[in-house]
């Protein structure tokens, strides 16, 4: 039997005055953990863990351009090793007057072109995978505005809202469970495993709404209808955002995008027609409820 699962019958069989506080304790200590929030780590070096089919792609192609430079690069290092060591001075006092030679040439032409289609076929599958949106379950707008996000439900009119960045006081009055810079009041709610299309455009100025994970990235136009699209493949929060430099609050307008069960996304998108604060906590609620069961059963 797991230490969580021992953990929590000691709290049903033990005094209710100690349940709540317990119980308080797992979802503090514990949860956030579980949350599989995806956002920017100190000192990253490789890209965001992919959460869709789309960012897996763009993993494997950028492992597959990697050992391609890789091998370039140390090629390039043991010639002018070869250079220095070899062709200096000192080893040719008299130096070569060699002015031109056929097969170098032909080489040297013939081995880039043939890199380059080697990394072509790949790329371009990969972008006709990006810019092909499939049959979408859902469609979400996105607007930038200076220096927030707008999102619509045009599945379900009555369904809209404005997306802000939280500020340091209201993360700490939040208990500072939040991330700094990337947190928001009302995220953007999508379902588990269905496919969304976003339509993004601006109000004002270029934005980009772009979320690594799902490795979504396009511009936000005044007066034009840009289209992208992502599949969630699991439960979570994740953070992305503006990518286009957009004016002096360009760094504070996040993205923040909480992927949920049909059936939470379906009590969030009927509540959220009356009230959306009202239903995003419902919502949290829910999330807390489930994850507290999860790590009981553990």
């Amino acid at each position: 039997m797991s230490i969580g699962k021992r953990l929590f019958e000691t709290i049903l069989r033990g005094p209710a005055q100690l349940a709540a506080p317990l119980l308080a304790f797992i979802g503090a200590g514990i949860l956030p953990t579980i949350a599989q929030a995806s956002q920017p780590t100190a000192w990253g070096l490789g890209l965001q863990e992919s959460a869709s089919t789309v960012m897996d792609d763009i993993h494997w192609f950028g492992n597959f351009t990697f050992w391609i430079i890789g091998v370039i690069v140390v090629f390039v290092a043991i010639l002018l090793a070869m250079v220095v060591f070899k062709f200096n001075a000192k080893a040719n006092p008299v130096p070569s007057k060699t002015s031109h030679n056929t097969m170098i040439e032909i080489v040297w032409t013939v081995v880039p072109i043939l890199i380059l289609l080697v990394l072509a076929v790949p790329s371009f599958r990969l972008l006709y995978k990006q810019m092909e949106i499939p049959s979408a379950d859902l469609t979400i707008k996105v607007t930038g505005y200076q220096w927030y996000w707008g999102y619509e439900y045009p599945d379900n009119p009555d369904v809209s809202f404005d997306s802000i960045m939280l500020s340091d006081e209201e993360i700490a009055e939040q208990g500072n469970k939040e991330p700094r810079l990337l947190a928001v009041d009302n995220e953007m709610v999508v379902p588990v495993g269905k496919i969304v299309r976003l339509q993004i455009t601006s109000a004002d100025v270029i934005h980009a709404y772009a979320v690594p994970a799902f490795g979504v990235k396009m511009d936000a136009i005044p007066g034009r209808l840009n289209e992208s699209w992502f599949k969630a493949d699991r439960e979570g929060m994740y953070y992305g955002q503006c990518s286009e430099l957009c004016g002096k609050d360009h760094a504070f307008m996040p993205l923040a995008v909480r992927v949920v069960s049909q059936e939470q996304y379906d009590a969030w998108l009927a509540a959220a027609a009356d009230d959306v604060e009202e239903a995003n906590k419902a919502l949290t609620a829910s999330l807390e409820l489930k994850s507290k069961l999860q790590v009981a059963a553990q």
